[in-house]
């Protein structure tokens, strides 16, 4: 049993796990044997559905989604709150998948500074408000883990990706500089850095030909699937994983 489901008993909040990435890792964990806390902040109707299709498979409710803004400390404070009183559990494991990438890609030169201060309240404020609550409530001596989303376009150096690719090297940084600062703990810290997968996060702004252009850049010849990135987290996240710490995975299929 253990085997098959190495996740169980274990209680897991993904942010962002409406849709995408998130909903991927959410769906993961669920198979995994984790109860899981789908945390949203518009996709009301998505979350609720995985949410139902979590539950569908299993005799007790094990998924339950909970709004949360990730760039407001009182509503991140709240998600923990309810996640605790929905599985009589503090988190074991937090997965921070939220964020944001602006569409129009515009260079440094020529991003509004709107843009920019939005990239980085999202990403890089809202990953340090939730990684801050997860490091004051993760389970500890054992079996605790803590997983944020990065990106591999921090590896290309890409144009037109200064404000975003700014944002997730802050996340990388705090990441590894948090892995250092739970010591004694037993929890891990560590990021995934996926490259382009099908999400809307992905497709937005982008025409055919860039989509082409990207799964050409990749040796695997395609770009990536959202159910690509779910394995990878769930290894962080099981007893297997327990001697990774502090690192950046990036997840991409060789494109880097």
């Amino acid at each position: 049993m253990a085997a098959d489901f190495p996740l169980s008993g274990r209680v897991a909040i993904v942010t962002g796990a409406s849709r995408g990435i998130g909903r991927a890792i959410a769906l993961h964990f669920a198979s995994l044997g984790a109860s899981v806390v789908l945390s949203y902040t518009s996709s009301s109707s998505e979350a609720d559905r995985l949410a139902a299709e979590i539950n569908s498979s299993s005799p007790t409710p094990r998924a339950v989604a909970i709004p949360a803004d990730v760039t407001d400390p009182s509503a991140v404070r709240s998600l923990f709150d309810l996640a605790e009183k929905a599985f009589s559990s503090p988190p074991h494991i937090v997965v921070h998948s939220a964020g944001i990438l602006d569409p129009n890609y515009p260079h440094i030169a020529s991003t509004p500074l709107a843009d920019f201060d939005r990239a980085m309240a999202v990403n890089a404020r809202g990953a340090f408000i939730v990684l801050q609550e997860a490091a004051n409530r993760v389970l500890r001596g054992g079996g605790g883990r803590i997983i944020a989303l990065s990106t591999s376009v921090l590896g290309l150096n890409l144009p037109g990706y200064g404000a975003y690719s700014a944002s997730k090297a802050a996340v990388e940084a705090m990441v590894r500089i948090l892995s250092k600062e739970m010591k004694g703990t037993g929890v891990t810290v560590n990021c995934v850095a996926p490259g382009p997968v099908e999400s809307e996060l992905f497709f937005a702004g982008k025409s055919e030909e860039d989509v082409k252009r990207a799964a050409n850049l990749n040796p695997m010849g395609r770009v990536g699937l959202p159910e690509d990135i779910g394995p990878v987290v769930g290894f962080l996240c099981s007893d297997a994983g327990q001697w990774v710490n502090g690192q950046v995975v990036r997840v991409n299929g060789g494109m880097i």
